[in-house]
C-alpha cells in the first residue's frame, strides 16, 4: 500500500495544475481582448485618417496651396457666383481696409520657360500671366478649372467664365460653407487686395454625417509687372 501522504501530495498537485491552467486561460483571454482592442481602435483611427472627406480634404489644400504660391499677386481676382455668372467681390464699405469674401477665386500665373530665342530673356511686360486656375463651389462640389490664359478664366468684369481648353476637377464633394461665412476671402487695402487669400469651406461624410473643416490660407509672393 502507498502511504497517505503519498495521496495527499497527489491531490494538490492535481489542484495546482487545475488553477495554473484556469490562470493560463484567464490571461490568454485577456490577452485577447487587448489585442482585439487594439485591432479596433487602430482600425478605427486608420478608417478615420483615410475616409473621403479627408483624402478631399488633404487635396484641396494641397491643390490651393501649390496654385496660390506661384499666381501673379497683382493679377488675382475673388468673385460671387449667380446662376453660372460669375460677378467680382469689392469692397462693400469706404473703410480702406476692408475683408472681402465670395465663392470663388481665380489664380493667375506663369506656365511658361524665358523665350530662348530671345539673347536677353525678356518677359512679356504686357502679360500678366500664361496661365490660370480657378476654385469654385458648383452645388455641393468643389471644383477647380485650369488651362491657358488668355483665352479661358472670367472676364475681367465679370459674367460667364471661358471654358476654351479648360480642365475641370472635382476636388471634393458634398462641400459646404458655415453660416454667413463665404468659402473665399481676402484683406483689402484701399480696394486692393494684399494678396493672402483664405479658404473655409466644410465637408460633410454622407454615409456617418462627420464633418471636417478645411481652413487654410496662401500668400502670392510673386508680382508682375512690378
Amino acid at each position: 500500500m502507498r502511504p497517505a501522504n503519498a495521496k495527499l501530495s497527489a491531490g494538490l498537485t492535481l489542484i495546482e495544475l487545475v488553477i495554473t491552467m484556469v490562470i493560463s486561460i484567464l490571461l490568454v483571454l485577456a490577452v485577447g481582448i487587448l489585442l482585439l482592442s487594439g485591432q479596433r481602435a487602430w482600425r478605427q483611427t486608420y478608417d478615420a485618417a483615410h475616409k473621403k472627406i479627408m483624402q478631399d480634404a488633404h487635396a484641396t489644400m494641397t491643390a490651393f496651396g501649390s496654385m496660390g504660391r506661384k499666381a501673379n499677386r497683382a493679377d488675382y481676382r475673388i468673385f460671387n457666383i449667380s446662376g453660372g455668372s460669375f460677378t467680382p467681390a469689392v469692397p462693400l464699405t469706404a473703410n480702406p481696409e476692408e475683408v472681402v469674401a465670395g465663392d470663388a477665386v481665380e489664380f493667375r500665373y506663369w506656365d511658361v520657360e524665358l523665350d530662348t530665342a530671345d539673347s536677353h530673356n525678356l518677359m512679356d511686360v504686357t502679360k500678366t500671366a500664361t496661365a490660370y486656375t480657378l476654385f469654385y463651389i458648383d452645388g455641393e462640389q468643389l471644383k477647380l478649372d485650369y488651362g491657358p490664359y488668355p483665352p479661358g478664366a472670367v472676364p475681367p468684369a465679370g459674367g460667364a467664365r471661358n471654358t476654351t481648353g479648360v480642365t475641370t476637377i472635382v476636388l471634393a464633394d458634398n462641400v459646404s460653407t458655415d453660416p454667413n461665412i463665404d468659402a473665399f476671402s481676402h484683406t483689402t487695402l484701399n480696394r486692393v487686395g494684399e494678396g493672402c487669400v483664405r479658404m473655409n469651406v466644410v465637408l460633410t461624410d454622407p454615409n456617418d454625417n462627420q464633418t471636417t473643416k478645411v481652413m487654410t490660407a496662401v500668400t502670392m509672393r510673386n508680382v508682375w509687372p512690378r
